[in-house]
């Protein structure tokens, strides 16, 4: 490196990056451009097939992936894949569900799905991560929040509080881990054209809708959050912590 060079580096090689949630859309565009960065990525879902697929094809690129097939609702399940991660030095805490319906007709089996994964096993995957990292020295754990961590919608009040939740968590655990040299950040993306999203998309007036939004005049793409990902997780933002990244075309500037 230039002895005279100020910009930081946003690589991470020889470091070792989890994420969750990493068989299709967001985790699966984090789990490829963080090894494209030089991390050694370990791809989780409870979809054994796709995370196969997705190491693999990592490792047909020239990186280095494994995959660990875990239901991370289950707390017995999430900690025998945890005991088999021995170094951890970046957590994607992308894993999470989304069942939109009107607060007066939300139901029980509903709001326990979301919060199940959206809050219990958030907590508890970066709670795991968080130990192995203040064994080692340190780490950075990226939660991935959302516009409606910042803002309501109406038939998204279980979602949003979900993700109002990661917020909370965000900024708690970055103060307390701070000492540690844990970083704690979390990403708001917009409404990302995903398999989770897909089928609400098909509805051209909801597309619209959801459009006009958004100043910038679009629906985001994997591709616009990775890059925000990569860097948070880099040398680059080491003195960024307890903060949201929004990756959202300025919905929640207005």
């Amino acid at each position: 490196m230039n002895e005279t060079a100020i910009l930081p580096s946003m690589r991470v090689d020889g470091q070792v990056a989890l994420v969750t949630g990493a068989g299709r859309g967001i985790g699966r565009g984090c789990a490829l451009a963080l090894a494209e960065a030089g991390a050694e990525v370990i791809v989780m879902s409870r979809t054994e097939a796709e995370i196969i697929s997705l190491a693999a094809e990592i490792e047909a690129k020239g990186g280095r992936a494994r995959a660990i097939a875990c239901d991370i609702t289950d707390g017995d399940a999430l900690a025998a894949a945890f005991d088999r991660i021995e170094k951890l030095d970046i957590l994607i805490n992308n894993a999470g569900t989304n069942v939109p319906m009107p607060f007066l007709e939300a139901d029980v089996a509903s709001l326990d799905l979301i919060v199940s994964l959206n809050i219990r096993a958030a907590f508890l995957v970066a709670q795991a991560a968080a130990r192995i990292m203040d064994r080692q020295g340190g780490g950075v754990i990226i939660h991935m929040s959302s516009t409606f961590g910042k803002v309501g919608r109406p038939g998204s009040s279980v979602y949003s509080g979900t993700k109002h939740f990661i917020e909370g968590l965000t900024k708690s655990t970055a103060v307390e881990l701070a000492p540690r040299n844990i970083r704690v950040v979390a990403v708001g993306p917009t409404a990302i054209v995903t398999p989770l999203l897909a089928d609400r998309l098909s509805d051209p007036d909801y597309a619209v809708q959801l459009t006009s939004r958004i100043p910038m005049g679009r629906l985001g793409q994997v591709e616009d959050v990775v890059g925000t990902v990569v860097f948070l997780a880099s040398p680059a933002a080491a003195l960024i912590t307890g903060t949201t990244i929004m990756v959202d075309g300025g919905w929640t500037a207005q």
